[in-house]
């Protein structure tokens, strides 16, 4: 973190650079392949020229990067990350790993004996799917390795918590304790058993200690340093709070903001008290934006939060929690639509996505201009929805990562049955949607590389399910890569700097031993950034 800090407190470039030798890919503002073997980024950070072989060098560049013959792509952006959240599981209990829930337990015990001085043990990423478990982790199930402190763990969707019995004395949760609307308290023999769905979470959030400015200063630092090591230069960051962002402009004044940050306030709240009257000027040389603000409309699958048009597959009288009613989500939306924020509707379930389309058919008419309005996840869309999307203009901001990840889970949820609109990339794409991709981080890692092979080959690490799961619904290599560079940039309104490499765009590019439009899915999810680089300027170079 230290040696990240005092290089990103140099001087962005501020000579011409000559990038040569290098097998460069780049998409163009209409998203077809061009192909080049040297760059020239001028003083101002941006891309001077792309070279073919046959094109002539400046004679004199007043600095040159020989590239080696390896490969140059433009750098990734998450279309969809949670910037502060990956930040502070770097430095909190992760428990994203653990196999089962004794190896979570161990873990924990483990954690709370190294930490005693801390006055509660907060942590995240458990998965009881993940575990073979078959229930949710309980309140007793804490208290056996902590009986004394109490102990707050976010599920890895972040869509649940689970507290041990001293979590929830010092929440002062009862028998008697009402879960809030949109949220569910799990419950054993009449008492609440220790895990949390949505809305419920706030019930233990608001005991637990706050993490003061130091330590979100440290939280931004170490997940910058984790996202350039990835090849991540920008990411749009869903649900910013006002401490978050405050976070970021102490960073950006002290010349430590290296990463590209998209921020979508955390509703309608923290839109307003960090941008005011309309979405905030670029700053920072670029580095920072605030363009919109983030709703949820349900929860996720893993909790069976998600908004379900019929009842789970394996809970029939369940079908999710929406968690705004139909004025609220359109009260919200024309608020910050007013004011010209652009809207980010979290939504999961088939009936979620048909109540954010419906919202945005409502809205439209009224509300001229652009909106570019954007559903995050839309992983289980009702197919005859899926038209909608392109009929509105709505960007389907989609995490690929999660088919691989959630494809036992989601046959389980759903049943084979309701399966033809999940996680449907190629639908979307045939109907004419733009697809814009990211992690989701840190429910998932950062890492684009894993989530670009799975777009398209629609396997896990190990290359199961054989052949792909719902082959069908798989792109091209050009589609994911467009995903993940160009059509992020549109979603968040920044193609008109950042997601190619074509002359006047900002330089932020990697270089990568893997050509990523012909390698395997196997090769490519291999693939790790040598160099990651950013305004014209190497923030990270593997093993400098």
């Amino acid at each position: 973190m230290i040696a990240l800090a005092a290089l990103a407190l140099a001087a962005p470039a501020q000579a011409d650079t000559l990038v040569d030798n290098v097998n460069g890919i780049t998409l163009d503002k209409d998203g077809k392949v061009v192909r080049f073997t040297g760059m020239v980024i001028g003083t101002d950070g941006k891309v001077k020229q792309l070279l073919d072989r046959k094109d002539k060098r400046p004679e004199r560049p007043d600095f040159k990067e020989d590239g080696k013959g390896r490969t140059l792509i433009p750098g990734m952006i998450d279309a969809h990350g949670h910037l502060m959240g990956l930040g502070l599981s770097l430095m909190l209990l992760d428990l994203s790993e653990t196999r089962s829930l004794a190896e979570a337990q161990a873990a924990i015990k483990k954690y709370a004996d190294e930490n005693p001085e801390l006055p509660w043990i907060i942590g995240r990423g458990w998965n009881q799917e993940k575990w073979g478990l078959g229930r949710f982790p309980t309140a007793a199930d804490l208290d056996a390795v902590v009986p004394d402190r109490p102990v707050w763990l976010e599920r890895v969707d972040g869509h649940a918590g689970w507290a041990n019995s001293a979590a929830m004395t010092a929440a002062k949760i009862t028998a008697a304790t009402k879960a809030p609307e949109g949220g569910r308290i799990e419950m054993a023999d009449g008492k609440p058993a220790g895990v949390f769905v949505d809305a419920a979470v706030a019930l233990i959030d608001s005991a637990k200690p706050k993490p003061l400015a130091r330590d979100l200063d440290r939280a931004f630092l170490a997940a910058q340093q984790e996202l350039l090591a990835q090849g991540i230069t920008a990411i749009a960051d869903m649900g910013t709070t006002i401490q978050e962002w405050q976070a970021y402009r102490r960073a950006g004044d002290k010349h430590q903001l290296a990463i590209r940050i998209l921020s979508y306030g955390g509703d309608i709240d923290n839109m307003a008290l960090i941008a005011g009257p309309g979405p905030t000027p670029w700053l920072y040389d670029d580095k920072l934006r605030m363009v919109g603000v983030k709703l949820y409309l349900d929860g996720a699958l893993g909790s069976r939060g998600a908004w379900l048009k019929a009842p789970y597959a394996d809970a029939p009288g369940q079908k999710g929690l929406p968690l705004l009613t139909p004025a609220q989500l359109r009260n919200k939306m024309v608020r910050a639509s007013m004011d010209k924020f652009q809207v980010a509707i979290h939504a999961i379930g088939d009936a979620a996505n048909a109540e954010a389309l419906d919202a945005i058919t409502d809205l439209t008419a009224d509300l001229p201009g652009e909106r570019r309005w954007r559903i995050e996840h839309a992983q289980i869309v009702d197919p005859v929805d899926i038209p909608r999307f392109a009929k509105l203009g709505v960007i389907a901001s989609m995490q690929p990562i999660h088919q691989p990840s959630d494809r036992l889970m989601a046959e389980a949820r759903l049943g084979p049955d309701r399966l033809k609109g999940a996680y449907a990339w190629r639908s979307m794409e045939n109907a004419g949607v733009r697809l814009a991709f990211g992690s989701d981080v840190p429910v998932e890692s950062a890492n684009p590389f894993p989530g670009i092979a799975a777009a398209i080959s629609r396997t896990d690490a190990q290359g199961q399910p054989f052949g792909g799961w719902h082959p069908e619904e798989a792109v091209s290599r050009e589609t994911a890569l467009d995903g993940f560079t160009r059509s992020a940039a549109y979603a968040a309104f920044a193609e008109d700097r950042l997601g190619t490499l074509m002359p006047g765009m900002r330089a932020d590019f990697l270089i990568v031993d893997t050509d990523p439009l012909l390698a395997s899915p196997e090769d490519i999810r291999k693939m790790v950034p040598l160099e990651t680089w950013i305004g014209g300027y190497r923030y990270y170079k593997k093993g400098g």
